[in-house]
């Protein structure tokens, strides 16, 4: 609030930092992040990636489709929420002590509300193809076993989550540092997501977010429900791995920079310093 200076004229509070924005409008944007995520990831996946699609995208397409949602709504709608959307980010996140823990439940109800929303869309839009079947497109669900594009096992799959969600949140957690471009942070996440995707697409459909994995497996119904618990438990463990090597791995010292021409301090100073420097070593 104002406060009144010795001459009696009225200043505000410094603005150097923006002021926090209200819940509701973060949980809005959360929603409406994950909404984007799941209706343009699993939306390619459905409708232009089907055998039966002329000039289908694949893989890649799918995979890019994924990473594109993330660096759209990241510009979009991340400076208002941090632009998770995803429950495993949230809760990485909040183990590395970059989010407060008590808005967790918050923003994770809000991101599975945003990706049932999504799925009921598509539903929607996939049905308008003549003789569309959503237990028989599988509807881009996630699944092992006899339900992997690859044939693979629940095993391969939970460590195939683990890591590459571990690998996620440390992109995350890297590429929003203080320290590092911040202009650059929704490229580099929307990349890492596209990567994972071609990595892990064969195994399971690829993850790595709970709520995507979610809204797509009520519809469905059936398997899809019954593996529901490895997409949650997979990339939440994952997640909270990256969360506690992160809180080291970044962590802000003086001591430490970096001596390569990606870090906070310029190479040409670190040499002039090290010239100049008469202190004694050890």
């Amino acid at each position: 609030m104002p406060t009144i200076d010795q001459s009696g004229a009225s200043t505000k509070p410094p603005t150097d930092r923006p002021r926090p924005q209200a819940l509701a409008r973060r949980l809005a944007a959360e929603a409406i992040g994950t909404f984007w995520l799941v209706l343009g990831g699993c939306g390619a996946a459905v409708i232009a990636a089907g055998g039966d699609v002329p000039n289908a995208i694949g893989i890649a397409g799918v995979a890019g489709a994924f990473g594109l949602t993330v660096f759209t709504m990241a510009f979009a709608v991340g400076f208002i929420s941090g632009g998770h959307f995803n429950p495993a980010v949230s809760v990485g996140l909040a183990v590395a002590g970059r989010f407060p823990a008590r808005d967790v439940p918050a923003y994770v109800g809000a991101q599975l509300v945003g990706a049932i929303v999504a799925s009921a869309i598509l539903a929607a839009l996939a049905s308008g193809a003549p003789g569309f079947d959503i237990v028989a497109s599988g509807f881009a669900a996630n699944g092992y076993g006899a339900h992997s594009p690859g044939g693979y096992g629940a095993t391969t799959a939970f460590l195939s989550e683990a890591v590459l969600t571990a690998g996620f949140l440390l992109v995350i957690l890297g590429a929003t540092d203080e320290r590092s471009p911040a202009a650059f942070a929704p490229l580099a996440i929307g990349l890492a997501l596209t990567l994972i995707h071609l990595v892990s697409i064969p195994i399971d459909n690829t993850s790595v977010n709970p709520a995507r994995s979610t809204g797509p497996a009520l519809f469905l119904g059936g398997w899809a429900l019954s593996q529901l618990w490895l997409f949650w438990l997979a990339p939440l463990v994952g997640a909270a791995a990256a969360g506690l090597a992160g809180r080291w791995l970044f962590a802000h010292d003086d001591a430490d920079q970096s001596p390569g021409p990606i870090g906070d301090t310029p190479v040409e100073l670190m040499m002039s310093n090290a010239a100049t420097d008469t202190t004694p070593q050890p």
